[in-house]
């Protein structure tokens, strides 16, 4: 089995490629953003520490934790994001751990693992390889304001947070270029995935 981590900035395009792979290449897709999501719902193992840091305010009528009031907290507190995330960054790197033995187990070939913190996080300890989606800056911010309707100062502070394109180039094996059509970075994809058939 491989294990091969997916990163790149925001507005790259990683989601898309993550999409691909699994519906043409089968395997197990990962996606850290959203193992976090799942374990922090109500009955999830970061939900109970969460509430017991922040208090019950940041919760909603559901008594689920209401992602805006919790960010808006951590945006003004360094140190509570930081214990924040002490408690989710952990949690997270555990259940991937799990759904890659899961993967193995059934004898699946693959597991593509997306994760904007990849690098900064060391998921190069668990992964065979890891890859940059690239796309150029200016394609990046129209697909962030057409997609998410962020305002520029959104991005700019959100690219700013992030990783140079040096420093994903210096960790990564594979660079897919996703400033293009889709189609384009499909045809990097399969070439990529043709190497494998011949290991």
């Amino acid at each position: 089995m491989r294990m091969i981590g997916i990163t790149g900035g925001v507005g790259s395009g990683k989601s898309e490629v993550l999409s691909y792979l699994q519906e043409h290449y089968g395997g197990r897709a990962i996606e850290a953003d959203k193992a976090g999501h799942l374990l922090m719902k109500k009955g999830g193992r970061c939900y109970r520490p969460i509430v017991e840091l922040f208090g019950r305010e940041v919760l909603d009528g559901e008594g689920e934790l209401d992602r805006k009031k919790l960010g808006a907290i951590v945006f003004r507190h360094a140190d509570l994001l930081e214990k924040l995330n002490r408690i989710v960054h952990p949690a997270v790197k555990n259940y991937i751990l799990e759904e890659t033995e899961k993967a193995r187990e059934a004898g699946e070939k693959f597991v593509f693992l997306e994760a904007a913190l990849l690098i900064e996080e060391k998921y190069d300890e668990i992964c065979d390889e890891l890859w940059y989606v690239y796309a150029e800056e200016g394609v990046r911010r129209e697909r962030l304001k057409r997609s998410r309707q962020y305002s520029d100062e959104k991005i700019r502070d959100m690219m700013a947070s992030q990783l140079t394109e040096e420093e994903f180039r210096r960790h990564c094996c594979f660079v897919l270029d996703n400033s293009g059509s889709f189609q384009a970075t499909v045809q990097q994809l399969e070439q990529r995935m043709r190497e494998y058939e011949t290991v």
